[in-house]
Order: C-alpha cells, then sequence, then structure tokens
C-alpha cells in the first residue's frame, strides 16, 4: 500500500463524507476512493440500525453471487468467523480472515459455501462504529493467487473507521423524501423463505424495499427473518431494524414467529410500517451531537425553555446556549425553529401541516 495512495484517499473520503451524499452515493464513492489504497477484486458496504446493528443495506462492486438471501442467512445464521455483529464489539472493528483462520478460510462457512466458489479468496471485514454503536459495515475481497489483506492494510482500515461512519451516518439524513404512504404491510414468509400471504398494502411496501413480492425478498426482509428464528449468538434478540427505503422513507421493519394451534410454525411475520417516532433518536445521533447534545434537543424538541432545560439537565443558561451553538452549527440551521423543522418536517415530508401526537409522531388530524 503505497503512502500516497493511502493519503490520496483519505483525503477523498473525508471529502466525501462531508459533501452531503446520501449513503448509497457515499458508498459508491468510497468503493473508488479504496481502490487506490487497497487494491480489491470485489467490495461490499452499507448502513446499519444503531440500535441493533442489524444491515439495513449494501452497494457493492465486482460480487458475482447473486443469491443475497443465502448470504444473509450466512451472516445470521450459524455462528462464524468475523460476523459484523461480533466484530463490533471488539476493540478494533476490522479482521482478515487469514489471520482469523490461521490460513484456512474453509473454516468460515460462509467463504466456504458462498465466497470460494466465485474465485474470490482473501477477505477483510470492518465495521463502522459511533459511541459504541454500528453504523455501517464492508467487506473487500481479492481473488486467489493474488496477495492476501496485510496487517497495514487492516490498520489503515482502522483509521478510517471514523470518517467512514460519519459519511455512512450523514448519508441516513441527506436523501430526499417522495411521501407515499401505503400504511401498514403484513407478508408471511414460509421456511423457504418464500411470501406466501400478504396484506394489499405489501406489493409497494416490498417493492420500495428493493424486492418483488412474491419472487423476490428484500434483503432486509430476510435480515429480520433469519434474526427471528432465533438464531444463537445474535447480537440483538429484538428483530427489527430502522431503514430509509428506495422512496427516502423511513420505515421500521420487524418479524416475529408464528402460532398455530400446536405451538410455533415455521412461519414469520414480518411487518412493514412508517417509522414513526422511533426514527427521532437515529436522526439525531446521525448529526454526530454528543449525548448531552442530544438530551438538549430532546427537550428543545419538547417545546422546552432555555431556563426549564438548564433546570431539567442541572445546567445553567449559559451552558445551554453553548449546546445549542453547538447542535446548530452540526445540523446547519440557526434557530429552535430551524432546527425541529430539520428533524421532523425534512423526515416526514407529507405530513406537513398536520397536528403532532402526543408519542412525536403526526396524527393525521
Amino acid at each position: 500500500m503505497k503512502t500516497y495512495h493511502a493519503e490520496s484517499a483519505r483525503a477523498g473520503l473525508e471529502a466525501a463524507a462531508d459533501a452531503g451524499l446520501s449513503w448509497q452515493d457515499f458508498g459508491l464513492a468510497t468503493i473508488e476512493l479504496l481502490q487506490r489504497a487497497i487494491p480489491n477484486d470485489g467490495i461490499c458496504l452499507g448502513p446499519a440500525d444503531p440500535a441493533t446493528s442489524l444491515l439495513t443495506g449494501r452497494v457493492k462492486s465486482g460480487l458475482r453471487w447473486a443469491d443475497e438471501v443465502a448470504f444473509v442467512q450466512h451472516e445470521y445464521g450459524a455462528p462464524d468467523i468475523n460476523r459484523f455483529a461480533d466484530l463490533a464489539r471488539r476493540e478494533i472493528g476490522v479482521s482478515i480472515l487469514d489471520e482469523a483462520t490461521g490460513g484456512r478460510p474453509e473454516l468460515s462457512a460462509r467463504h466456504r459455501e458462498m465466497v470460494a466458489s466465485t474465485g474470490l479468496r482473501h477477505e477483510m471485514r470492518g465495521t463502522m462504529r459511533s459511541d459504541h454503536r454500528m453504523w455501517g459495515f464492508y467487506t473487500l475481497y481479492r481473488e486467489k493467487g493474488r496477495t492476501g489483506f496485510s496487517p497495514a492494510e487492516a490498520e489503515f482500515m482502522h483509521r478510517l473507521e471514523p470518517v467512514l461512519t460519519r459519511g455512512m451516518r450523514r448519508g441516513l439524513i441527506s436523501a430526499d423524501v417522495e411521501w407515499q404512504d401505503s400504511g401498514t404491510a403484513v407478508v408471511i414468509v414460509n421456511a423457504a423463505d418464500e411470501i406466501t400471504s400478504a396484506t394489499p398494502a405489501a406489493e409497494d411496501r416490498i417493492a420500495d424495499l428493493g424486492g418483488d413480492l412474491w419472487s423476490r425478498l428484500p434483503v432486509s426482509v430476510a435480515i429480520v427473518v433469519s434474526a427471528a428464528r432465533c438464531v444463537p449468538g445474535l447480537a440483538t434478540q429484538v428483530p427489527q431494524m430502522r431503514l430509509r427505503s428506495q422512496s427516502g422513507q423511513w420505515l421500521t421493519v420487524q418479524a416475529a414467529s408464528v402460532r398455530g394451534p400446536d405451538g410455533l410454525t415455521t412461519d414469520i411475520a414480518v411487518t412493514i410500517e412508517p417509522a414513526g417516532a422511533a426514527i427521532i433518536p437515529l436522526v439525531v445521533a446521525a448529526y454526530g451531537l454528543t449525548e448531552r447534545e442530544r438530551a438538549v434537543v430532546q427537550e428543545v424538541l419538547g417545546g422546552a425553555s432555555t431556563a426549564q432545560i438548564a433546570d431539567q439537565l442541572h445546567l445553567s443558561p449559559y451552558t445551554v446556549q453553548d449546546h445549542l451553538k453547538a447542535i446548530f452549527d452540526k445540523v446547519g440551521v440557526s434557530s429552535r425553529r430551524e432546527l425541529s423543522s430539520r428533524i421532523f418536517i425534512d423526515h416526514y415530508a407529507g405530513r406537513v401541516g398536520q397536528n403532532v401526537g402526543a408519542d412525536g409522531w403526526f396524527s393525521g388530524e
């Protein structure tokens, strides 16, 4: 890895992270820039829900496997080596498969059953984290016959983690929204990961997540289905994720086992619905606010005055004003009204003018 290529890639990533790109565009820019510093034959990266560490999307280049549902099942199925949820809990969240397996990548079921058949031999994986929460992931591959990934390259990716996290995190809140409220959708997925029945809203919701109702599960749905099958060792026990759909809407996707007269069946019920107030903490955190700044924002969104915020958080009014100034700078606004607008209106387009209910979501009245 030549130093000038590494520095060029890092400078490009710093610029991309601050350019206001959607997470998809930031991901594509990252793929192109990383090729300068770490030549590879395939790469995949994307965001994760920081509350559950479930992967919520991906962009990729050079990867030839078509069965993404099977790949997801390896990630959330039987225990394997270097799963993202496991890497996210380590002090250094990047690992080279050859090092983790002592030069025997076939010890990984993921590699043995999916990756090796495509001609890829070397794998390096890592996570994008902030405040002990995972915001994204990446995997780089090289083909058989090429030199494997080096410790220096792993160290370079480790040093890039803050900028990659910043770009992916900001990308989640940068996309435009085309509001099409299809309502709540429910689908039933059988043991073969096929949808067997669905509510009327399901076709639009599944399509907006990148799938086809009767022929192709969206990756996000496949992930929560796998999680709902009670896989041991999964990082979270809540098979739920918040993500932005292709139209830019914030949705919650969650899954649960279906019971019959004789107990649990092999079917999984998946619910897809507008994320509602559950998205507010994620949106606020995506701006990179500190824990104290997030607490101040929560009070502002509740309509509290400076004096009330100071009393509630046991701060002086001057300290509250300092926090507000820092918050305005990070979010790119200049007043409380603009702050509320940026968080509510920008992410709930189509419901402007409606009343806000007690739960922080628009009531529709």
